[in-house]
């Protein structure tokens, strides 16, 4: 195994074990080596991977636009079902997520493989549930600059960035708490 996924399967069996949570990753993460050390290790974990043709031909009946006038709100189809990558040492469970949009000509089809028993719909929220912690990130690296650690020393570059973790929780408390309604957003 190289170092690269070495130290990206460690930070994330880290980062599972110390939240003890069910692990979600996108595209990136789809290792068949990491699928085995995550269920050897016993966790829960949702995984999205890339659409290719088994995948797509499998899930083809759910592309195809059903009849009738479109509805203004998005239709949303879901199926699971056993699938095994060339690369897997084992089929695992995999769920087809297809969202049609009335004013999409073309929908929006995902694929997370996942060990999680249960509704297939429950499965893909929770899955989806992690864009808004990346968002809350994403607005620390941008709006806060939490990033920008310059300091020589590792405690001051810690001192600093738990002011700024502190001044981006500060901004939203007042946002949602002390701001009028028609302000907040």
């Amino acid at each position: 195994m190289n170092a690269w996924l070495t130290t990206k399967m460690s930070t994330t069996l880290i980062a599972c074990a110390t939240i003890r949570s069910v692990p979600c990753g996108d595209a990136a993460f789809a290792i068949p080596a990491l699928y085995r050390v995550l269920e050897k290790e016993g966790f829960q974990c949702t995984i999205r991977i890339p659409a290719n043709v088994v995948l797509m031909d499998r899930s083809g009946h759910l592309l195809t636009r059903p009849l009738g006038r479109p509805l203004y709100e998005a239709n949303v189809f879901y199926e699971s079902f056993s699938y095994q990558a060339q690369s897997w040492d084992r089929p695992r469970c995999a769920i087809a997520s297809v969202e049609r949009h009335w004013d999409e000509s073309l929908p929006r089809v995902g694929f997370i493989v996942t060990n999680i028993i249960g509704w297939s719909r429950k499965v893909v929220k929770s899955y989806n549930g992690r864009s808004m912690a990346e968002q809350w990130i994403k607005e620390g690296k941008y709006a806060v600059k939490w990033t920008r650690l310059s300091c020589r020393d590792f405690k001051d570059n810690q001192a600093r960035l738990r002011l700024f973790a502190l001044a981006y929780n500060l901004g939203n408390f007042l946002r949602r708490l002390a701001l009028l309604r028609f302000v907040k957003h």
